[in-house]
C-alpha cells in the first residue's frame, strides 16, 4: 500500500495529461479553479484512478473534493478500506 507521498505523486502523474500544459500540478492545486476541470475531465480522472489502483470511487465523494490533496486523501482512505 503506497504512503501518502507516493500516492500523491501517482495522482499528479494521472492528472498531468488532463491539465493545461502550462499549469503546474501540486497538492494545493484546485482542480476546477486552477486546472479548469469540468465534469468530463473529473470523470476521466476517476476512470483512470479506478483502473490504475483497481478500486471503485463512489461518486458521492466528488462534491467534497476541490484540491489534488483532498482527492489524494480520499483515495488513500478508499485504498486502505479495500485492503484485505
Amino acid at each position: 500500500m503506497p504512503d501518502y507521498n507516493e500516492l500523491l505523486q501517482q495522482v499528479v502523474e494521472l492528472i498531468r495529461p488532463l491539465a493545461p500544459p502550462e499549469r503546474p500540478v501540486a497538492a494545493d492545486t484546485d482542480l476546477v479553479a486552477d486546472l479548469e476541470f469540468d465534469s468530463l475531465k473529473v470523470m476521466s480522472l476517476v476512470e483512470q484512478v479506478e483502473e490504475h489502483f483497481d478500486i471503485s470511487v463512489p461518486l458521492n465523494i466528488l462534491p467534497d473534493i476541490r484540491t489534488v490533496k483532498e482527492f489524494t486523501v480520499q483515495l488513500q482512505r478508499l485504498i486502505e478500506g479495500s485492503a484485505p
